[in-house]
């Protein structure tokens, strides 16, 4: 990693998770694609860039392989604003997300098994590197990558609370990833002990069988502020023991629904930093989500 980040550019926010580059076929289904485009797909990523565009700095960890791929994601989130603070593995690749356009909507292969993030252990991030830092958010993906992710995970959350910060946990199951067991016992865990939570209702129910937001809170009793989002329905954030605060979700034309619920994140996390009541924070974490829900890409466009 970098040395010391000057006070001036210190980021506000740190998120930590694995960013793979993606292949998009841009001629027909994957199985008989002539042509593709290459980007990026990370949750955390997604999350650090929505913060940015938000006005607030960000810093995106994590190990990349030392190849064009790592140098590739690398230069992009840099040329958006992040604070990139990556190690380079020699001996492990960047891992690569497939997707697979359908009729039916997309599905998507993962190429990560013994990726240089998987690779993540504890004490990847340590507290005397979060000094300062006012926010650390990380997702249910990251532990699932391998066990010394899950450790580095566990250690995150001492880590961030030993340098003053709050720590932000998006639940975000990746069925593919783990065993539906080690998901429901590990998330609920993970989840419970946050500062902030997210979570969708829909992957609580598929995860924990809580049917609405009131059992997830019932179910998660120790999180500080747990904000549960429900689709197109809205969103309800449960603070302490007040009253839980409803926001509906805006109507928008929905072109691609990947990468909004890390906008959402982003959105609710930088208005978190300014300290508004609830309901407002909530607001924006759907605004965000809007802007990214109308276009293709899961990033905000750059100006």
């Amino acid at each position: 990693m970098t040395s010391a980040t000057p006070e001036t550019t210190l980021p506000e926010i740190v998120c930590i998770g694995e960013t793979m580059a993606l292949l998009t076929p841009t001629d027909a289904a994957l199985a008989d694609a002539h042509a593709a485009t290459i980007s990026l797909a990370g949750a955390e990523s997604n999350v650090a860039a929505g913060l940015v565009a938000a006005g607030r700095r960000a810093a995106w960890t994590s190990r990349l392989g030392d190849d064009p791929l790592g140098i590739r994601i690398s230069s992009e989130l840099s040329r958006r604003g992040i604070q990139v603070w990556a190690e380079r593995d020699a001996d492990a690749p960047t891992g690569v997300m497939f997707k697979d356009p359908g009729a039916e909507g997309s599905s998507v292969y993962y190429y990560r098994r013994g990726s240089a993030a998987s690779r993540m252990s504890p004490g990847h991030l340590p507290a005397e590197r979060l000094a300062g830092v006012r926010i650390v958010h990380t997702t249910g993906i990251t532990p699932a990558l391998s066990p010394s992710c899950r450790a580095m995970v566990d250690q995150l959350f001492d880590d961030a609370r030993s340098a003053g910060a709050l720590v932000s946990f998006d639940v975000n199951d990746r069925r593919a990833l783990w065993s539906i067991e080690d998901a429901a016992a590990t998330l609920a865990r993970l989840a419970n002990a946050a500062d902030i939570a997210f979570v969708g209702r829909d992957e609580a129910e598929r995860v924990w069988g809580t049917a609405t937001a009131s059992e997830i809170r019932t179910f998660l009793p120790d999180c500080a502020l747990l904000v549960v989002k429900d689709g197109d329905v809205g969103a309800t954030a449960f603070d302490g023991d007040a009253e839980p605060v409803f926001v509906p979700a805006p109507t928008v034309e929905v072109v691609e629904p990947v990468g909004a619920g890390d906008a959402f994140a982003a959105g609710f996390l930088a208005a978190t930093l300014e300290g508004p009541p609830l309901g407002a924070r909530l607001q924006a974490g759907h605004e965000s989500a809007a802007r990214v829900l109308t276009i293709a890409a899961d990033m905000p466009p750059l100006d």
